[in-house]
């Protein structure tokens, strides 16, 4: 017995422990960036990388196991690493632009990507947003890498070898490279890229070491080379030391889309620091933003959901402008070639992110964002339109002219207390919708058809046409809500509201869903809800349907009223996962996810319907928004490898879970109302740029007591199934009472309902 007591002791003694230590992390010690790294392109759980990096850098650092020019650079079940490579890739649909890779190794010399690759195991590799660690089985060396937003700091551990040896890897489509051994540097280009580059585009780079070299080397190709300077379609450089056994050698690079005189600037980021200097100021640098929002009373897998998904957020868009030696920011122009001033961003797809991820800047970025407000504008001048897809330049991918939302949102929330050029922002928003522009992904393809008919017609050899038409119809809803804002002339105002009714026009009445019509204004037949793709983009009606954020109340007076729009919703979560891949010839990873996720049609592993869950606040009925947005939570993402239900497009998908575990949604950004769902968390403390604090209380959340039973704001009651931008900005105190029994009395007058065109005076 007194052994059983002291046990027992030992083990609360150890109990206690665990939760003193977990609960003294800091933000970033719960990030795990290996979520979603467990992907492949037919089944995406996240299609992320480990991004080693600062919040929006300009260079990202990955461990690399895919081959040379694979968009899968780094996957989980991979044994072997190839490099360590500096990236700029914002998905592996999209590839790669300016990369080039590091490898460290021993023995005999080897540079082909596959002959110095080496065994390694997730258990000797660490991973954070400021730092890397990993061993390389094959040459007994411990590699670490430390980055800041333009710059990054190599650790090499190497054993006792007459040959060691590190090799820089410019990869193929172009590329030179030169050692210069009197100053331990290797200086050089790459140009590869997957496009949306001028054709001058290159990644100027400068890697300085700390240690003489023994000797030197070139590559072209698998061609190895005595000279100190090479030229070629595929070159490298190759420098060599003796080192003693636990010898560190410290390896400095930095890279410029500008020239070499801009790398060694950018090198100057690491200043004089010394390899854990660095790696604790970025530690810094991301616990400074990730405590930005501060979560309590839940489980340590939800903080890591939470701050892993945070950091996913925080990513995206990427700083795509450099400080010239007088420290004023340049940027070299995707658009046009030239290194012009002023700020510019780049990789990232506005379909994806203007659902959440620009929101969430406005709501806790307002700054930053007003940065990619003016790169945006200087994008247009530049180049003569507005990215929809950016990476870096024009991108010719996915529908819609979503970069109106972006523009609109940003300005209708903070952009009167921004400092940038509003009037050509607008000015390009009015091109864009009005014009097709040089690629079917910029501006409005169909838009003649669209501004004559109200609709992009089905049989017009214009793909996704549905899809564009309920997009276009809600992009031209933000430029009717910015052109009230900027006073803009009422035919004009009135033209965009007009035109934001369109999507009233692929409304089938029969079946109560969104469907293509031909251009003898005749819906297209046979009609399949269930087919994905053709009117559609990436989806199928049943996703697709719901894509009026503006007008929901409008939507479901089609329906025949809010309770028949609310059992179609509930349709959603009840019919069995079927689909007809027939569009593509095969079944697409997204179509697998909706698949296997086990929700009915409800996909919510791509963007078109993550808003759904959502819109039962429209119909009266917010206890159901509660449930199934939980159920998502709960569900659909972990902190593991595999922790995303379809992919995390630069940070959307992410964005969605941290909105949600506040406890509200920008359903329709370009207006000023978040809807309201269920906080994840017991408490959780935002703090504003502007000093406010937002406090959102839920003592008695828990698993089971998912429901709002009543919200005060600011100590008074509060009925309404929303809340405003403008009077959270101001600083809040949210104090939700959690219940396991759903309130059916809340929250289901009309009056409490959101925003919706159709109810607008």
């Amino acid at each position: 017995m007194t052994n059983y007591i002291n046990l027992k002791n030992l083990t609360l003694s150890l109990l206690l422990l665990l939760t003193c230590t977990t609960s003294a992390q800091e933000p970033v010690d719960y990030v795990n960036p290996l979520v979603g790294t467990d992907s492949k392109p037919s089944m995406s759980n996240g299609n992320t990388y480990p991004a080693i990096a600062m919040p929006w850098g300009m260079n990202f650092w990955t461990p690399q196991t895919g081959k040379m020019g694979d968009g899968w650079a780094y996957t989980y079940a991979a044994d072997k690493l190839r490099g360590f490579k500096q990236t700029h890739q914002p998905s592996p649909w999209m590839n790669d632009y300016g990369q080039f890779a590091i490898m460290p190794l021993t023995g005999k010399l080897r540079f082909t990507e596959d002959d110095r690759a080496s065994w390694y195991s997730h258990k000797s590799e660490i991973v954070k947003p400021h730092y890397y660690s990993v061993y390389l089985a094959d040459h007994d060396i411990t590699t670490e890498i430390t980055p800041t937003e333009r710059a990054a700091m190599f650790r090499f551990t190497f054993p006792e070898n007459e040959n060691s040896h590190v090799v820089l890897d410019a990869l193929d489509k172009g590329s030179y490279v030169k050692i210069i051994p009197s100053e331990r540097k290797i200086i050089g280009y790459t140009t590869k890229n997957s496009g949306g580059v001028p054709e001058n585009f290159k990644n100027y780079f400068v890697m300085v070491f700390d240690k003489d070299f023994e000797t030197t080397k070139t590559f072209s190709g698998e061609q190895l080379l005595d000279g100190l300077e090479i030229e070629t379609d595929h070159g490298g450089a190759i420098v060599s030391f003796k080192s003693r056994r636990g010898e560190v050698i410290i390896a400095k690079v930095a890279s410029s889309f500008i020239g070499y005189d801009q790398a060694e600037l950018n090198l100057k980021e690491l200043g004089t620091d010394d390899f854990d200097a660095i790696k604790q100021k970025g530690r810094a640098a991301w616990n400074k933003e990730l405590g930005r929002i501060k979560v309590e009373g839940g489980s340590v897998d939800q903080f890591r959901t939470f701050y892993s998904c945070l950091y996913r957020s925080l990513l995206f868009p990427r700083k795509f402008f450099e400080y010239d030696a007088n420290g004023k920011v340049v940027h070299y122009s995707p658009y046009n070639g030239e290194v012009l001033p002023g700020y510019m961003f780049t990789d990232t797809g506005f379909w994806d992110t203007f659902r959440a991820l620009f929101p969430f800047l406005n709501l806790m970025y307002p700054e930053l964002n007003s940065q990619i407000q003016e790169g945006l504008a200087n994008a247009y001048k530049e180049g003569g339109w507005l990215p929809e897809w950016g990476s870096p330049g024009l991108r010719n991918v996915m529908v819609g002219n979503n970069s109106a939302s972006v523009v609109a949102d940003a300005y209708l929330k903070n952009g009167i207390d921004q400092n940038y050029d509003i009037a050509t922002l607008y000015e390009a928003l009015i091109h864009g919708a009005n014009n097709a522009g040089p690629l079917t992904a910029v501006g409005r393809a169909g838009v003649d058809y669209y501004n004559k008919l109200g609709y992009v017609p089905y049989d017009v050899d214009i793909n996704e046409n549905a899809a564009r038409t309920l997009e276009y119809a809600y992009d031209d809803f933000t430029i009717y809500q910015l052109a009230k804002a900027l006073n803009k002339p009422k035919k004009e105002i009135n033209l965009y509201k007009k035109r934001s009714l369109n999507y009233k026009n692929l409304f089938d009445p029969e079946t109560k869903l969104m469907r293509g019509k031909n251009k003898n204004g005749e819906f297209m037949a046979p009609f399949n809800p269930f087919k994905w793709g053709d009117a559609f983009t990436e989806g199928n009606s049943w996703h697709y349907t719901w894509s009026v954020f503006h007008d929901i109340q409008g939507l479901a007076n089609l329906m025949g009223g809010n309770e028949a729009f609310a059992a179609k919703l509930d349709e959603v979560f009840s019919l069995p996962p079927v689909f007809d891949e027939s569009y593509y010839g095969f079944v697409i990873h997204e179509i697998r996810e909706m698949q296997v996720a086990n929700m009915g049609q409800y996909a919510h592993g791509n963007q078109p319907i993550q808003h759904m869950p959502y819109l039962y606040n429209f119909a009266g009925q917010p206890w159901k928004t509660q449930y199934w947005v939980r159920e998502t939570m709960d569900r659909m993402y972990t902190p593991a490898p595999d922790g995303y239900c379809g992919d995390e497009d630069n940070g959307q998908t992410s964005a969605w879970y941290v909105f949600s575990a506040m406890g509200f949604y920008p359903v329709c950004p370009g207006t000023d109302q978040y809807v309201l769902g269920t906080p994840l968390f017991q408490k959780t403390t935002l703090v504003l740029e502007n000093g406010k604090e937002i406090s959102i209380n839920a003592p008695k959340n828990s698993a089971s007591n998912k429901y709002v039973n009543t919200l005060t704001l600011n100590g008074k009651t509060y009925s309404k199934n929303w809340l405003s931008h403008k009077e959270l900005m101001q600083g809040a105190v949210l104090d939700f009472e959690m219940t396991d029994t759903p309130n059916k009395a809340r929250g289901t007058k009309s009056e409490d309902f959101p925003f919706s065109l159709s109810n607008e005076k």
